[in-house]
């Protein structure tokens, strides 16, 4: 690694810099802050051991100015006056490590090769984010529609404050996306966004995976786990379909918000959360608390921002943008030479009702990109029933249709708005193999 020292002491400089070039690393020297500001100037360092009492200044007063120069550096402190409160505080301010004077190789070896795992990690990470980006198009918040600036406007004023943010509307309209947009908007962006999805768990499981337990706690329990609000610390807990949680965890629920307190499954040490709750939900909640499956208290705390995401049906102005940008991401992505939509699939996209929203909209493009075999996107390559003419007549309640092609229509639209046929299943109120038979006998 290349490590810039930064100590007012010659003769300790020229030892750990005999010790740390033995050890194959290039090192460059510096007696004061002045001189390491220089140096981070003209190269690239991996690491900056820096003593914590200079001659005039103090390392951890130095601690910000280097990082703001380096983004990428990794710091250790280094000192003769070792305690937990400097200890503490080196690593508040931004320290990886921190490291007691005198020390021996052995000891400097370890503190090395701790940075050097955790650079690993964070080129792995960054590596990981990258394959994210490739795969899931870029969010894309523009919008011509006066409901959808409305919502953002109040999303986005929110996002800065440690208030609840609680996001309303169909599903597929993108209030996950919207609520990773408030995450990265505020003070709170540098730390872990963590998501918890509510109706794929029971109610013992959803309660182990938000707060976490400890070894025989329930059967199967055997090791401690951490809970998502241990793992969010610092940052934002995102509760998606929150109007599905089950009334013996919403007290629990309740408590975190009000007090930021909370106990693992089996155990009765009280423990702190500091997290940023968002959550959302598709369920009419005051209806729901009406008919008692949802605490009246729970929804006021969780109802302090009220953000309503209008359906795509309701933003008709931008439905072609939304998918002229994830037609370039899917074409890029699939090495293809699409130059844009044919007329008639421009028409047929903007008639369309897009009962799935955002969702389905995203799936029709990128399927209509696999398929397609020319240099233009066509009505061809749309699904049916995106495809059929604006004057075909539409499946609706009350119309002259039969029962078979109600049910249908209605097993088609749940399809198209859940994210797995586990989910349609149960939103059906069917069990995933009766969803299995009537996919194959209407032919979805």
């Amino acid at each position: 690694m290349n490590i810039l020292l930064v100590d007012d002491d010659k003769s300790l400089r020229r030892s750990l810099r005999l010790a740390l070039e033995t050890m194959g690393h290039r090192v460059t020297e510096a007696e004061d802050g002045a001189r390491a500001k220089e140096c981070l100037g003209h190269a690239l360092f991996d690491v900056a051991f820096v003593d914590l009492r200079l001659a005039r200044e103090q390392g951890l007063d130095l601690m910000p100015d280097l990082l703001q120069l380096a983004p990428g550096l990794e710091v250790v402190v280094m000192t003769a006056y070792a305690t937990i409160e400097t200890a503490v505080e080196a690593m508040r301010r931004g320290a990886l490590d921190y490291l007691p004077k005198p020390f021996t190789p052995d000891q400097l070896r370890l503190v090395l090769d701790r940075t050097a795992r955790m650079r690993r990690l964070q080129s792995q990470v960054d590596d990981l984010e990258q394959q994210v980006r490739s795969v899931v198009p870029e969010a894309d918040l523009r919008t011509e529609e006066s409901a959808m600036r409305q919502a953002l406007e109040v999303a986005f004023k929110a996002a800065p404050s440690e208030a609840t943010v609680l996001l309303r509307g169909e599903s597929g309209t993108g209030k996950g996306v919207l609520a990773r947009a408030i995450h990265s908007r505020s003070p709170r962006s540098a730390a872990p966004f963590i998501t918890i999805h509510g109706p794929s768990l029971s109610a013992e499981l959803l309660e182990s995976e938000l707060f976490g337990h400890v070894r025989g706690a329930f059967t199967g329990a055997v090791r401690d786990t951490l809970g998502k609000v241990a793992v969010a610390d610092g940052g934002t807990l995102f509760l998606d379909e929150i109007g599905d949680l089950p009334l013996a965890i919403q007290p629990k629920l309740l408590r975190l918000l009000q007090e930021k307190r909370y106990e693992r499954v089996g155990e009765a040490k009280t423990r702190a959360g500091d997290v940023r709750i968002l959550a959302a939900t598709n369920h009419d909640l005051e209806a729901a608390t009406a008919a008692g499956k949802f605490r009246e208290d729970l929804l006021y705390r969780l109802n302090v921002i009220d953000v309503f995401v209008p359906p795509l049906r309701q933003r008709p102005r931008d439905i072609l943008p939304l998918a002229d940008h994830l037609l370039r991401f899917f074409a890029q992505q699939s090495g293809k030479d699409i130059l844009g939509f044919t007329e008639g699939a421009r028409a047929a996209l903007t008639h369309y009702s897009w009962p799935g929203n955002l969702r389905e909209l995203r799936n029709a493009i990128e399927r209509g990109v696999i398929l397609a075999s020319g240099p233009m996107f066509g009505l061809a390559d749309l699904p049916t029933q995106v495809g059929s003419p604006p004057s075909a007549k539409t499946v609706e309640v009350g119309a002259a249709v039969t029962l078979d092609q109600l049910e249908a229509e209605h097993i088609r639209r749940i399809l198209t708005s859940t994210a797995t046929m586990e989910e349609a299943a149960r939103l059906l109120g069917i069990d995933p193999s009766t969803l299995y038979r009537n996919r194959k006998r209407y032919g979805l």
